[in-house]
């Protein structure tokens, strides 16, 4: 007989109910990559040292990273042992790197700073004060043709420390030195681009070249020593590339472009005139 229907079947008689589907999905367990796990563990063939003279550093480098990846896995003396022998060869291969150095640098003056930065006491107060001498002498042959500006406000305390500072150029370079106050002239704030105070800036008279050369106080060694390249620059006797190149300096071994250019910018205008103008 047919069985009747509406009846419950046996439970162990049904086939289990495979949920499948959006609301049942589950993600696939991650494979496990057996064989990568077995090459992590793999002991690298570390090659006789004559042999290993002869590898370029990235391969030494590659070399020693797997030996070390291998030492800290297998955590045997000699597993360990021949990582610091690796270390060790790095080491003196690095150590020889740095006396041919020196004996190119000795043969090869003009790529060492040495000559252009001696170490000695003495000498390095007769340097400093040469350049001191001539940010001066260059300073006060610009001083009827640049100004000192000082932007400030009347709630900003920092303005004035900074504004006896800025004073000093009036008294060592003759020029002429002047405070603005951005609560009495706020339009001069979008004019010069002034977002904070106290901002130093170098104005060049009768023109709209102007250059930043300090945002908040500046001592006045930095200050003088950036109005220095800014003038420069505004003249047009260094290039943006130079604007490191200090007093002195220049044609020797801190001149960027001491050898010829070495930017797409100093190549394609090696002899144009610099243009550091506002369009106001």
């Amino acid at each position: 007989m047919a069985p009747a229907t509406g009846l419950c079947a046996d439970p162990a008689t049904q086939p289990a109910k495979v949920r499948q589907g959006y609301w049942w999905y589950e993600a696939p367990p991650a494979a496990v990559d057996t064989k990568e796990q077995q090459e992590a563990v793999e002991k690298p063939v570390i090659p006789p040292m004559a042999e290993l003279a002869r590898w370029s550093p990235p391969r030494i480098r590659k070399l020693i990273e797997a030996q070390r990846d291998y030492a800290a896995t297998a955590l045997t003396v000699d597993a360990v042992s021949d990582f610091w022998r690796l270390q060790d060869f790095a080491r003196r291969k690095a150590r020889a790197f740095a006396g041919v150095t020196q004996i190119a640098m000795l043969a090869h003056p003009e790529l060492s700073a040495k000559s252009a930065n001696p170490m000695v006491g003495d000498a390095r107060a007769a340097l400093g004060a040469h350049k001191e001498a001539a940010r001066r002498t260059y300073l006060r042959a610009n001083a009827h043709t640049y100004a000192l500006v000082m932007f400030s406000r009347r709630s900003c305390g920092y303005c004035q420390v900074q504004w006896p500072i800025a004073q000093r150029f009036q008294e060592e370079f003759g020029w002429q030195v002047i405070r603005q106050d951005l609560d009495v002239h706020p339009e001069l704030s979008q004019r010069f681009g002034v977002e904070v105070t106290p901002t130093t800036m170098v104005i060049k008279r009768d023109s709209q070249q102007r250059m930043a050369i300090a945002s908040g106080v500046e001592a006045y060694p930095n200050l003088s020593a950036m109005a220095y390249q800014a003038v420069r620059l505004l003249n047009g006797d260094i290039r943006p590339e130079q604007f490191m190149t200090g007093a002195g300096e220049e044609g020797g071994f801190f001149d960027a472009l001491a050898n010829g250019p070495v930017s797409t910018s100093s190549a394609d205008a090696w002899s144009e005139p610099l243009a550091l103008q506002d369009e106001d």
